[in-house]
């Protein structure tokens, strides 16, 4: 890591969004991070990058057990569609899924955000500020209405999408358990599921929105939290790092600027822990594995966020940087929506050189992130 004085006070600072919204989880990797894999009982932590794909593409797993993403999702009552790769059905709604989230449909819906980040940031220019925070809410619920043709409020959408990861993924990672989780995660589901289908059906209809179709109940909920949180999570703290380091030149860089948004979004690693089971027997990082054993498998590790501070003009190998968006059949299929609404924001406010003003960790959210950023142009 750099000693540079700025990129140690960024490194702190983003340090934050763990230590006070998940010190449980932070204290338990951090603590077992000296091996690549570790077995505690019938739990792996799973460390290292060539041990982390190897469990993502070489070990069978049951993507909707008790204690995974997808189980949370079915408990909860959104199918886990999103995460299910079980079923013929399922398979052709998540390749719909990347159809629209493709080259063609991403450049559609920057139409929807590129406006939207003009008039959010246009106080920056009058000396006013900015809550980074408030505007990815509204950036993320105003794409997911788009990708699913829903009139709703995007902001409600964003509010309620964040409830029901709260309730949903807090249930399934390693802490103290909330009384009636699972009921909870219940009506915030179905909450967020009435939200994105009230009053039309527009988002069954292929011509109503740059997705590929048909798109279920289930998957509509699930693909909200997945958008909505991990924006809120990675855009304003990658807006910080950005800040707080002095890497506003790398980001007014346009050749450089690509670079950028790569280590920006694995040193934010939005989602730093993929929990799974194994569905059968296997190996991970020399370690034997047995089915129903639980892994977590550490994204933010893997990717080395914790080691490598991001910097454009030595970015890490391209194959560790996208670890953050999972590996093999199990990759993320936004992760080409997330480099560019990252780039675009990037773009937009480089001219500003924003600093940072006030910063409040998010403490009841599902993933690592800020409550409120607010900034404002430099000097």
């Amino acid at each position: 890591m750099s000693t540079d004085p700025s990129r140690t006070a960024a490194r702190r600072r983003d340090r934050r969004v763990y230590l006070r919204s998940h010190p449980f989880l932070f204290a338990l990797l951090a603590a077992t991070r000296g091996r690549p894999v570790r077995r505690l009982g019938r739990t792996l932590l799973v460390h290292d990058a060539d041990a982390y794909r190897e469990a993502l593409t070489r070990l069978p797993l049951d993507r909707t057990a008790a204690g995974t993403t997808g189980g949370a999702a079915r408990a909860a009552g959104a199918g886990g569609v999103l995460f299910d790769q079980e079923g013929a059905v399922h398979r052709a709604e998540r390749r719909g899924l990347a159809v629209g989230l493709g080259a063609a449909g991403v450049e559609e819906l920057r139409a929807v955000w590129r406006p939207l980040l003009v008039r959010r940031l246009a106080p920056l220019a009058r000396g006013g500020e900015v809550d980074l925070v408030e505007l990815a809410r509204e950036l993320s619920g105003s794409v997911v209405c788009a990708l699913l043709g829903s009139p709703a409020d995007p902001r409600a959408v964003a509010g309620a999408a964040a409830e029901a990861a709260s309730a949903s993924v807090r249930s399934h990672l390693p802490g103290p358990r909330r009384p009636r989780a699972e009921a909870t995660a219940t009506r915030t589901a179905d909450r967020l599921r009435r939200l994105l289908g009230a009053g039309t059906d527009a988002r069954h209809d292929p011509a109503a929105s740059p997705g590929s179709g048909a798109v279920e109940d289930g998957l509509a909920a699930m693909l909200a939290v997945a958008a909505v949180n991990t924006t809120v999570a990675a855009l304003p703290r990658a807006v910080a790092w950005c800040a707080d380091a002095g890497l506003w030149e790398q980001a007014a860089d346009a050749r450089l600027r690509p670079a950028l948004v790569d280590e920006l979004l694995r040193v934010t690693a939005a989602s730093p822990l993929l929990p799974r089971v194994a569905a059968a027997g296997g190996v991970v990082g020399g370690r034997p594995v047995r089915g129903g054993d639980r892994l977590l498998l550490v994204a933010r590790h893997a990717a080395e966020a914790h080691r490598r501070d991001p910097d454009a003009h030595r970015p890490a190998a391209p194959g560790t940087g996208r670890l953050v968006f999972g590996a093999g059949p199990h990759a993320c299929p936004g992760a080409r929506l997330a480099h560019v609404q990252l780039a675009d924001v990037l773009e937009e406010l480089a001219p500003y050189r924003p600093v940072v003003t006030r910063a409040r960790v998010d403490r009841r959210a599902a993933l690592p992130g800020w409550r409120s950023l607010t900034v404002r142009a430099g000097a």
